[in-house]
């Protein structure tokens, strides 16, 4: 498996830039998968429903299933993203949403109006910068974040390119 993050402050567009970019890959023939990193928490149920019941109730683990996606809810402190990792089913490329600070190689979505300062400087795990412009002083490649298919044409070279270590896009 292959990993590349996307990384950026809140609001800056990296779920649009994942979004845009997925058929794009699965269109190369890539099997992907990604994982989104949620800062605030979140809850897949809602209180009333059965499987919200047995959690509330203290199951560790529920199990959710339809006919057309399961879910496993796990109550535990957050884990490590390597620990996480393991439990997908094998794919060409995972794209990591959040997690900014493991160090995965990672692509930084960046929009200087946000008025944030940018994650790259000093950083040898952010190997792009996607900007809706060139951006002085940054020495790494530079794409346009509103372009995702030229994102997705760096990414389909970046794990083409058979010198990075296996396992890191």
């Amino acid at each position: 498996m292959r990993i590349i993050g996307i990384a950026g402050w809140s609001g800056s567009g990296k779920t649009t830039l994942i979004a845009g970019m997925l058929p794009l890959l699965r269109a190369a023939r890539l099997t992907v998968s990604t994982v989104k990193h949620a800062h605030r928490g979140f809850d897949l149920d809602r209180p009333g429903k059965d499987s919200f019941r047995h959690r509330e109730a203290g199951a560790g683990e529920v199990l959710l299933i339809g006919d057309r996606r399961w879910a496993l809810l796990v109550e535990q402190p957050e884990p490590l993203l390597e620990e996480l990792l393991p439990r997908l089913s094998p794919c060409d490329l995972v794209l990591v949403e959040g997690f900014k600070s493991h160090p995965h190689a990672k692509i930084e979505v960046y929009r200087p109006e946000l008025g944030k300062p940018p994650l790259w400087p000093g950083r040898a795990d952010i190997v792009a910068v996607a900007a809706p412009g060139p951006l002085a002083g940054c020495a790494l490649p530079v794409l346009p974040l509103d372009d995702p298919a030229a994102v997705a044409h760096w990414v389909l070279a970046r794990i083409a390119d058979s010198s990075h270590v296996a396992g890191v896009a």
